[in-house]
């Protein structure tokens, strides 16, 4: 497994002609033009409504926008490759002429070619670039990548998940899928790595992980994490709250954040940026600095 030097580190994430600084935590938006995703299926029903609402994260404070053509939830049916790119692409053109920095999420190297050709700076793959035509072409394209955990599909995944021990489990499959981005020709300080929360994961997996994101940052590599508005925060609440819509989450999902925050976490995806702006600055300002966590860079 090729873990990061500690010489080699510095605090940027690399993208395509541009970068992030890592310096304080970043918020990505989420823009997911699909009908059926968890949380704002539907919202974005037009490119028009979906480019104005991803220029608003931006103006809110948001990094980047994350900007999605197909339904990751559990359960979720497959999209063509052209309808993927019929949501996603012009969406892209249009935020990138707008002046933000896009990324893709996708686990399609045809989706992400033509993404990268709009002016995606990022590829965000759910599949952890398991695809070998993926990690070619984001080595190719220079852009930055978010390399995810999920057991098996959306699809399959919460179809009673089990692991032995899901930190290391989770751990270990992201240092070798890391390691594998690497030896395809994607610089190190452009691998951001994602545990996946929800992804195949029951309530208890959700949990341990949470408690212990200590083990990712060791790896030496950005972490993202997206908690926002997820089903075991629903399951959280529950006892006080009853059954939860995704958008009523949004005081749960500032506990993420800031816990996020305070483990030293470095990107935050998220669907309320105002609120998650606004916890990370709260948080980064009370918890204690702490130099010796760097991330990878070359």
């Amino acid at each position: 497994m090729a873990v990061p030097d500690p010489s080699e580190r510095s605090g940027t994430w690399r993208l395509r002609g541009s970068q992030i600084s890592l310096a304080r935590p970043v918020v990505m938006g989420v823009v997911n033009m699909t009908p059926d995703s968890f949380s704002d299926g539907g919202k974005y029903a037009s490119v028009d409504v979906a480019v104005q609402a991803g220029l608003q994260m931006i103006d809110d404070g948001a990094s980047i926008v994350d900007v999605g053509g197909e339904s990751t939830r559990p359960g979720a049916s497959l999209v063509s490759v052209d309808m993927e790119l019929a949501r996603v692409v012009p969406v892209v053109e249009r935020l990138v002429d707008g002046g933000a920095l896009v990324s893709v999420d996708t686990s399609k190297p045809e989706v992400a070619r033509e993404a990268i050709e709009s002016g995606a700076t990022a590829i965000n793959d759910v599949t952890g670039l398991s695809n070998p035509a993926m990690r070619s072409l984001c080595a190719e394209a220079g852009v930055g990548v978010v390399i995810m955990h999920m057991a098996g599909t959306p699809r399959t995944m919460q179809r009673h998940p089990r692991y032995d021990d899901v930190v290391s489990e989770v751990s270990g499959y992201l240092t070798e899928r890391a390691a594998e981005a690497v030896q395809a020709g994607i610089s190190r300080s452009s691998i951001v790595i994602d545990p996946g929360i929800g992804f195949g994961k029951a309530f208890e997996h959700n949990i341990e992980l949470m408690v212990h994101l200590d083990s990712f940052l060791d790896s030496g590599y950005p972490v993202l994490l997206g908690t926002s508005r997820k089903r075991f925060l629903g399951e959280i609440l529950e006892p006080i709250r009853g059954q939860t819509r995704p958008d009523e989450r949004d005081g749960a999902t500032a506990a993420t954040i800031a816990l996020a925050v305070a483990s030293g976490v470095h990107i935050l995806r998220v669907h309320n940026v105002p609120l998650a702006i606004e916890v990370a600055h709260t948080a980064k300002a009370i918890v204690p600095q702490d130099d010796g966590k760097e991330t990878n860079g070359t």
